[in-house]
């Protein structure tokens, strides 16, 4: 460990401003389902355009992940995570400038490229940097600021309505720039750009010493997780529409799933680094199917639903975290940037499907009720997934990387 991360103010200072790095992903996120409204009612494009507009990014995300992660195992991670921010909010900006459905889908795009690069490395810093005692709350920790930016945009739109959904973007553009500038005064000893770094071997290593079956795990949790969670994330709001909620309780509804997904994540991480991490697990596994099943089958009132979504989010991002600690721990660090790009790539996937799939179902006649029913079987997979990482990790059959 370098000098940084020895240094407690140092270390406390990375984990803030990945912290809120998360914070501009998760804005970013949602901003692109809560201004969904507002690009309807100015661009008329049909559900098969809206699709392809929230699957852009996620394109951008898988491309810039499986490039971004094994990058800065080589370079480091501070060169890689400031170039990824500074072009992630510059894009961003240009999703509020476009003038049509293909502009936005094609600077969507390029707002994932930049983002692709930022996530992995980012959850990777922080694991460089934290003690193994307190590693998993502080993923949990970093990874709270994504449901928490959606909740900013949520609650903005709220402010602005949604003819002014441009702004969202123009917001969102320039708040990972300002992170950007800060990274570039905080680390000037970045983790992870020294020697482990340039001695990083390719990228087969991420499958070596017995490694490949919890990888492949690691990877079909994500995508399942990704799947749902994106899928949340940019069709909520309008399913719940579609089933007779308001805009303004559909916007509220939204917010508890992310609020209460931030509770869900920080809990989560928590108990994975005490006793309590088999009822941690088993928790959030059991509350996602009961959740969904609320929310596709309850009546359409702002308490209930509301209540289900914020139990969906605890859930859904809890699980994520149980993923980013399970992945953490499966890669050393000379290889964890390029680890963790993979398997954010597998969750950019999922990412990409779940969009997509919400799409193709509602194309095809389905209901908002059999749309959110048909998400059952991937939920059940990433809570077996998931279940299975943490049994190996409770049974001792894995060591945790350093």
């Amino acid at each position: 460990m370098n000098d940084l991360a020895r240094r407690g103010g140092g270390v406390a200072l990375i984990v803030a401003l990945c912290f809120v790095a998360a914070m501009c992903e998760g804005f970013d996120v949602q901003s692109a389902g809560v201004a969904a409204a507002g690009i309807g009612h100015d661009f008329k494009p049909t559900p098969g355009q809206l699709g392809l507009f929230f699957a852009a990014a996620n394109l951008g995300l898988v491309i810039g992940a499986l490039v971004g992660g094994p990058l800065a195992d080589r370079v480091g991670r501070k060169p890689v995570l400031v170039v990824s921010l500074l072009a992630f909010g510059a894009c961003s900006v240009l999703n509020g400038l476009a003038p049509s459905v293909p502009a936005l889908t094609v600077a969507r795009l390029a707002t994932g490229l930049g983002l692709g690069g930022a996530m992995p490395n980012m959850i990777a810093l922080v694991t460089d940097v934290t003690a193994a005692r307190a590693r998993n709350a502080v993923i949990g920790f970093t990874f709270v600021g994504m449901p928490v930016g959606g909740s900013l945009a949520s609650l903005l739109v709220l402010g602005l309505g949604p003819s002014r959904w441009r702004e969202l973007f123009f917001v969102g553009g320039a708040a990972p720039v300002v992170v950007a500038f800060l990274l570039i005064v905080a680390l000037r000893e970045g983790p992870a750009g020294g020697t482990a770094a340039r001695e990083a071997g390719p990228i087969l290593e991420v499958f070596s010493e017995g490694r490949l079956p919890r990888t492949l795990v690691i990877w079909a949790g994500f995508l399942a997780a990704a799947l749902t969670l994106h899928l949340m994330l940019n069709w909520l709001p309008l399913l719940l529409q579609a089933r007779g909620l308001s805009k303004s309780d559909a916007a509220l509804a939204q917010t508890a799933f992310n609020l209460l997904g931030a509770g869900g994540a920080f809990l989560a991480g928590w108990s994975l680094d005490t006793r309590a991490r088999p009822w941690g697990v088993a928790a959030s596994v059991a509350a996602i199917p009961v959740a969904l099943l609320l929310v596709a089958e309850a009546p359409a009132q702002l308490l209930g639903t509301a209540f289900a979504a914020g139990l969906l989010g605890a859930g859904v991002l809890a699980l994520n975290v149980i993923l980013y600690g399970a992945a953490g721990d499966c890669y050393p660090a000379r290889v964890r940037g390029a680890g963790l790009g993979a398997a954010v790539g597998a969750t950019r996937v999922g990412a990409l499907a779940g969009p997509t799939l919400a799409a193709v179902l509602l194309n095809a006649g389905r209901t908002p009720e059999q749309v959110l029913i048909s998400l059952l079987p991937v939920v059940l997979a990433a809570g077996a997934c998931a279940a299975w990482l943490t049994w190996l990790r409770l049974a001792g059959r894995v060591a945790v990387a350093a």
